[in-house]
């Protein structure tokens, strides 16, 4: 399983995005379910708020089962904010915070981001970074 942060949904959605090619082909290489949170969702859908059309074809993708989204449970909290705080120097955002607690709760090793930058810094517990797709 993998996980999939908002740029490459947007660059997926949006055939005006720059990486929309790129984003297609490298999602064609990946079994679905490919796995998200709401923060991840709703920033997304912000980026893509003047492309209504592409904020349909983005969660039609969840609907029909390409993408799916993990709850956090109110337990999740204090571990996403001493995320944030531990990377409040690069940036970190609530987005990319619930991946990482969703990566860590599920074991799951490997995310389809456009933000090596920040992905190749972050680590779970363990001291591992996450593999990053492409």
């Amino acid at each position: 399983m993998i996980l999939i942060d908002a740029g490459p949904l947007v660059a997926i959605a949006n055939p005006d995005e720059p990486a929309h090619a790129f984003a297609l082909k490298t999602l064609a290489e990946q079994p679905p379910p490919i796995l998200s949170t709401w923060p991840v969702l709703a920033e997304a859908a912000w980026l893509l708020r003047k492309r209504s059309d592409s904020v349909h074809e983005m969660l039609r993708g969840f609907t029909v089962g390409v993408f799916e989204l993990r709850h956090l449970e109110r337990e999740s909290l204090p571990w996403i904010s001493t995320f944030l705080q531990k990377y409040a120097d690069i940036g970190a955002q609530l987005a990319d915070a619930s991946l990482m607690y969703v990566a860590e709760r599920e074991r799951i090793d490997t995310i389809f981001t456009l933000d090596r930058r920040d992905f190749s810094v972050y680590r779970t517990s363990r001291n591992r970074a996450l593999k990053i797709v492409p």
